[in-house]
């Protein structure tokens, strides 16, 4: 019972990013986060799992091709958090978390959607913003709606792209926590994260992507190290821990190019 991503390939038209990209199985109950420079690709395979992208090679859930399903079907099992929401939108929270309730096209269900959206809304802290509309949110509010509508069905495997970029530090620690929670309910989560520190301190394992493949996989402590750092993101860096044991990230400086690509 696990995502499986196979010798991926996508892109977008002649210019291709990830290039028969493979991953580890991803598990119920693991907060796993996709890192790496710009443009390594991140956003991109989370599109091509949720859809929302082309690609070639093989993506299970659960055993299950997601390649052939249709928008419904995949709403059931796939939870998606884009960047950013759509701009100028008319509807109000409350109205789009019942919106994507419905994107499945599911309809046993024992409450009201209006019931099962507002649960939702106060989960996560939110539900005085039920009535207000989307253009009326700060940056924060709109990435806090978003995560509503990505998890008001319940979905398998939630996907969550720069989740915390708008949010103030509080805010982080809040949807970070909850984000958790879901795992700890027997979901999966894969998450963008560029915040190493964040994602040292939140993710079971991180996948560090880097030239259109996987350059590393495992436990935030075997993979945030100076090597990966140089041979990555092209600095000089320290990984340290806290004093509660907490990884911390130190950038001493820029490498030349010819250092960091040795």
């Amino acid at each position: 019972m696990s995502l499986s991503v196979t010798r991926v390939s996508t892109g977008y038209g002649r210019r291709q990013v990830l290039s028969a990209l493979s991953l580890p199985a991803l598990n119920p109950g693991e907060v796993t986060t996709l890192a790496g420079p710009n443009a390594a690709g991140k956003s991109t395979l989370l599109k091509a799992i949720a859809g929302l992208a082309p690609f070639s090679g093989a993506i299970t859930l659960d055993g299950q091709d997601l390649a052939p399903l249709g928008p419904a079907a995949r709403a059931q099992k796939i939870g998606f958090m884009p960047q950013s929401l759509p701009s100028g939108a008319s509807l109000n929270v409350l109205e789009t978390v019942i919106t994507a309730l419905r994107a499945s096209g599911e309809r046993a269900v024992t409450e009201p959607p209006e019931t099962r959206a507002m649960a939702v809304l106060d989960r996560l802290g939110i539900d005085h913003l039920a009535l207000a509309g989307l253009d009326q949110l700060s940056g924060g509010q709109r990435q806090m709606a978003s995560l509503a509508q990505a998890i008001v069905r319940g979905p398998r495997l939630l996907l969550l792209d720069e989740p915390t970029s708008a949010l103030d530090l509080a805010r982080q620690v809040r949807l970070l926590s909850e984000v958790r929670r879901i795992a700890a309910e027997g979901r999966i989560v894969l998450t963008v994260l560029h915040d190493l520190a964040l994602a040292a301190r939140w993710s079971d394992r991180i996948a560090i992507l880097h030239r259109g493949g996987l350059f590393a996989f495992g436990p935030p402590a075997e993979v945030i190290t100076p090597a990966m750092l140089a041979e990555v993101y092209g600095v000089s860096a320290r990984v340290e821990r806290c004093s509660q044991g907490h990884l911390m990230v130190q950038i001493d400086g820029e490498l030349s190019r010819s250092a960091a690509g040795k």
